[in-house]
């Protein structure tokens, strides 16, 4: 009696076990940020599960999850430009799964689509933009090269996946070559200098060329009015007079100013 019963209440356990089993294999949470797909006996459905609570037959059914959130990964493009300089570029990509490529993502690229899909057309457009500039222009127009490069990113990557954006974090050349740009940069900058000095000693010669200009025929005007009126320096003198006596008067004046008399 012993023995059977307690081979009643293995049973009865195990039962339990198998009942609770099931019971929680029909359940299932699609987390934020994720999308789900119902895999049956190895089929798998058309239609994404959006997040939030469900059920699903117990055992033969699977629920695969697919993040959707935006995910950034780093690479490296080994590129060569339009002079033959080898240059590294090391590349920031930010991108997401859209909602209505996860099954497509799911089935042909197991909900990893980024070392078979994106990085290798990442570096494929990279490359291509490079090689239509010289080394130099990559180091100063980054901005151009990663706009050029987005949008060729993009396009050979298609609709499937959403490419947000490219950082360009860094431009790798070769010593000699940084050192020859440099160089470039400097006398580049001094012949800026020198045009800029340049162009301010010709801006100061023509204005005291302007102002030589306005003093003679500021003097040419006064001229022709002492001419026409001979009187007026008289007629100044007097205006301007202070009172005083002068004790010199110029030969050949004609103006006689009275001198105060002494008391008596």
């Amino acid at each position: 009696m012993e023995t059977s019963a307690v081979a009643r209440l293995v049973a009865l356990g195990i039962g339990v076990l198998l009942v609770l089993a099931v019971t929680l294999g029909c359940f299932y949470v699609v987390e934020p940020g994720e999308r789900g797909v119902h895999v049956t006996l190895g089929t798998m459905s058309e239609q994404f599960v959006a997040p939030g609570f469900g059920m699903k037959l117990p055992v033969i059914t699977e629920i695969r999850r697919v993040n959707v959130q935006q995910d950034t990964r780093e690479v490296a493009a080994e590129c060569f430009s339009s002079d033959l300089q080898q240059i590294t570029i090391q590349v920031k990509i930010l991108y997401r799964i859209p909602e209505e490529s996860v099954v497509s993502v799911l089935r042909d690229y197991a909900g990893h689509p980024f070392e078979k899909l994106i990085l290798p057309r990442v570096q494929e457009a990279t490359k291509e933009v490079t090689a239509l500039r010289t080394a130099a222009d990559i180091v100063k127009s980054r901005e151009q090269v990663k706009a050029s490069a987005l949008e060729a990113s993009r396009l050979k990557i298609g609709s499937l996946l959403v490419i947000e954006d490219l950082v360009i974090e860094d431009v790798a050349l070769s010593r000699e070559l940084e050192a020859a740009i440099e160089a470039k940069m400097v006398q580049q900058q001094e012949a800026e200098k020198a045009v800029f000095r340049m162009q301010q000693a010709r801006t100061d010669a023509e204005t005291l060329i302007i102002k030589a200009k306005a003093d003679a025929e500021s003097i040419r005007i006064q001229g022709e009015a002492l001419e026409k009126a001979p009187k007026l320096v008289e007629l100044k003198m007097v205006e301007k007079w202070n009172g005083v006596a002068p004790q010199v008067v110029g030969a050949g004046s004609n103006i006689l100013l009275p001198l105060a008399q002494p008391a008596e």
